[in-house]
């Protein structure tokens, strides 16, 4: 496998959690025919990202009903898909998270937001995730072929060091769920995907909702594509959007022989290290 097409599908929000679903549902289907063997959903699909909606929209993963849904008709088409994410339930416990279906309807990884959301820019954003989230403990990743992937979920990219462990486990692609703020996202949008593209000589993906200003909580848009040398291959607009790219995996290699970064770096003076 030397390249893989891929689908960034930027979704709008509908009124209710099936109207969701049946939504996205009939973006994939779109996207399985364009060719897309990857389908990426964007965070908080079905839901309204709001602190005060995330309990009345969570639900058991696998289990629940937005899951089997896309467990469905991954298997159906064949394709690998990102669930974007959505509140999960575990006990008392509710989770941003975002699982992976393989082409069989199998739940290969799901990822539990690590770095929770709480903002406070006065008069521009606000929000506190905490307030009702649990934050994860671990990373996830998943394979197609030889290429091996990395999860995180929005707020997670301003973190380095995340995409750096991703990068020590083997991972060529970071795929990044993210309902960014329209006031950060003019400034910092493209530059953390850039960023940890060029940083760890990878692809990274971005896939956000579209923009919608009647929601209580206004998602930036602007779904993009960035490769190893930190250039953005696709990028959408801010309305429902199907992006389509076909990257060359070839060119993490090749990136690797050429900037040898990876090979270089100070084992001796310094160290990062996954724990789990």
């Amino acid at each position: 496998m030397s390249t893989l097409r891929v689908a960034l599908v930027q979704l709008y929000g509908r009124p209710t959690k099936q109207e969701c679903i049946a939504n996205a549902i009939s973006q994939i289907r779109q996207a399985k025919d364009r060719g897309a063997r990857l389908i990426i959903l964007p965070e908080c699909f079905n839901s309204p990202y709001s602190t005060a909606e995330f309990g009345r929209h969570a639900e058991e993963i696998p289990r629940g009903e937005t899951s089997q849904a896309l467990a469905k008709v991954a298997a159906e088409l064949g394709v690998y898909l990102v669930g974007g994410t959505y509140p999960e339930r575990e006990g008392t416990r509710l989770y941003n998270t975002c699982p992976v279906f393989g082409p069989k309807g199998e739940l290969l990884c799901k990822y539990r937001k690590l770095h929770l959301f709480d903002m406070d820019i006065p008069g521009q954003c606000t929000f506190q995730e905490s307030a009702a989230l649990t934050a994860g403990d671990r990373l996830a990743t998943f394979s197609i072929g030889s290429l091996k992937i990395g999860l995180g979920i929005c707020w997670d990219k301003r973190f380095p060091e995340l995409a750096a462990c991703y990068r020590q486990l083997g991972c060529d692609m970071m795929i990044f769920p993210s309902a960014f703020d329209p006031y950060t996202g003019p400034l910092h949008w493209d530059l953390l995907g850039r960023a940890r593209a060029l940083d760890n000589q990878m692809f990274v993906a971005l896939v956000s909702p579209a923009r919608d200003p009647t929601t209580e909580y206004v998602a930036y848009g602007y779904s993009l594509m960035c490769d190893p040398w930190g250039r953005v291959l696709c990028r959408a607009k801010e309305e429902q959007e199907l992006l389509i790219t076909d990257i060359d995996l070839k060119m993490c290699g090749e990136i690797k022989q050429q900037i040898p970064i990876l090979r270089q770096k100070r084992g001796d003076i310094y160290e990062l290290k996954a724990m789990k």
